[in-house]
């Protein structure tokens, strides 16, 4: 009598050959779709509803159009199951964890992508993955990102347009991202700021690197050119509509944008571009993409696929049970947040230009309070805790800060700032001008003003299971005639004394 243990398919289903390994594969993909829906659901919600990210719908189709494209090769081959390729999977899952600890989305929908490549090269082996590589990196472009770079678009624009403007003959003021003209005042907005054509340029440029191009120089020409062509083109759209205003009315500037911005402009754009390159090409449609017999070598497994289908699914379970049972709670807050007295500063209700509170979505307690001193120097203080912060109440994220993207209020530019805060202007019609001075804190991690050193304390707080209090302190004032922001913000932290102790008030550390 022998004993032993074996890990079989299920009764009725063949793992081998290319059926099997499919099947093989579905099983796992199906578990990690299943595992991770709710950001598979939140990734394809913003294809559907943000802009920016509409190109996204086409990824799937055209990473399905590449593995048919490589169809014929790919008969020749022989897939293998491949237990290194897990390692790739267990990449994913922990980058997923560190996602959900830290509370980024991005990090998470990449990494689901992520172990769903691992999946591949696992079940299908190194030679089928060498030939699905650049479909399986392509499926990168799924994820929606790119938005950071949205601040820096809409200052990069607002010069460009200013450059145009200058060449024109053009009377034109530049403050952060509103450029002022003898005809009206126009703000270079997020939607103005080229990203979502920047960032389709982006995967439409690398798809067109790959199916055209040979040479990695001119893949590099090509991508650089494509992505200088977007930003400048962007620039000379938004001088442009300044360009008609001053010309005829603004009334007339907004109709002319709105009938050349849009996928429309970014389609001349990608036509230009094509146009350009097309002389340069050094890839034949029917050219093969690979060579089966120089992919296959010797095939050689690492046992039987039930095996790494086990390892697999394993793998894609481990990241939220081992999140679930490591996750910390948070520490008890103060009932009231403190009332800081500051020595030459009192309470006012004096109104403000323009109304503004900061946005913390799911905050346990947000404050706001005005401070006046003898000199006339007028500030604000708002004061956000966070017993312990999750998805949709985050200390740092979307919407969440200074500006409040449902409000008038609109991030312009960087402000100055101590080192360990974070300085931004932001502005409301009028123009009204404000700048804030923002320090974050979680548990007992230093003071910072970088939101993603909060994210990296959160994530380190959560997998550890350490405090997860966290507090956020703005400091804010408006520009007046005879009266700074910046000096009155400077006045009222020298007199408050340190933060780190309004901080750990707040916190109920002390």
């Amino acid at each position: 009598m022998k004993a032993g243990l074996s890990l079989r398919a299920p009764i009725g289903i063949d793992l081998s050959g290319w059926r099997g390994h499919l099947i093989a594969l579905g099983i796992v993909w199906a578990a990690i779709l299943f595992t991770f829906a709710g950001d598979v659901v939140d990734m394809v919600a913003i294809w559907w509803n943000a802009s920016t990210f509409a190109h996204c719908l086409f990824i799937p189709p055209i990473i399905g159009w590449l593995v048919h494209q490589r169809q014929d090769g790919l008969r020749q081959l022989t897939p293998v199951a491949w237990a290194p390729g897990l390692v790739w999977l267990g990449l994913g899952a922990f980058a997923w964890m560190l996602g959900e600890a830290a509370g980024v989305a991005m990090v998470r929908q990449g990494a689901v992508v992520v172990m769903m490549q691992g999946a591949a090269i696992a079940l299908l082996g190194p030679a089928v993955a060498r030939a699905l590589a650049f479909p399986l990196f392509y499926a990168f472009f799924m994820v929606p990102f790119g938005e950071e770079v949205v601040p820096a678009l809409q200052l990069l624009t607002a010069k460009l347009a200013m450059v145009f403007l200058g060449l024109a003959d053009v009377p034109a003021h530049l403050e952060g991202i509103f450029i002022t003209t003898p005809t009206g005042y126009f703000e270079v907005a997020e939607a103005c700021s080229g990203a979502k054509f920047l960032i389709a340029m982006t995967a439409y440029g690398v798809l067109v690197c790959h199916v055209c191009f040979r040479s990695w120089g001119r893949r590099l020409a090509f991508m650089g050119g494509a992505l200088a062509l977007s930003v400048l083109a962007n620039g000379v759209r938004a001088f442009a509509t300044i360009l008609v205003a001053h010309w005829t009315t603004v009334d007339a500037a907004v109709g002319f944008d709105h009938v050349v911005y849009g996928w429309v402009f970014f389609a001349i754009v990608m036509t230009v571009t094509m146009a350009v390159a097309w002389p340069f090409f050094d890839r034949g449609p029917g050219d093969p993409v690979f060579d089966p017999r120089a992919l296959q070598g010797v095939v050689r497994g690492d046992g039987p696929v039930s095996m790494v289908l086990g390892g697999g699914l394993a793998l894609a379970f481990v990241a939220p049970l081992w999140l679930g049972l490591s996750a910390a709670s948070g520490e008890p807050l103060p009932a009231r947040l403190p009332t800081p007295r500051v020595a030459g500063w009192e309470a006012t209700t004096a109104p403000m230009a323009y109304p503004w509170r900061p946005r913390f979505d799911g905050a346990d307690h947000l404050m706001t309070m005005r401070y006046r001193n003898g000199a006339g120097q007028v500030v604000d203080l708002a004061i956000a805790t966070y017993r312990t912060q999750s998805e949709g109440r985050e200390l740092v994220g979307f919407a969440q800060g200074a500006a409040d993207p449902t409000s008038e209020w609109v991030w312009s530019s960087p402000a100055p700032a101590p080192a360990d805060a974070r300085g931004e202007q932001i502005t409301a019609p009028g123009p009204v001008v404000r700048h804030v001075v923002s320090y974050y804190r979680v548990g007992h991690a230093a003071l910072t003003g970088g939101r993603t050193r909060v994210k990296i304390d959160t994530l380190i707080a959560r997998l550890l299971g350490r405090d997860q209090r966290a507090v956020a302190i703005l400091i804010s004032a408006e520009q007046r005639d005879g009266q700074a922001a910046d000096a009155a913000i400077a006045a009222f932290l020298r007199d408050l004394g340190p933060v780190q102790d309004l901080a750990d008030a707040s916190l109920g550390m002390r």
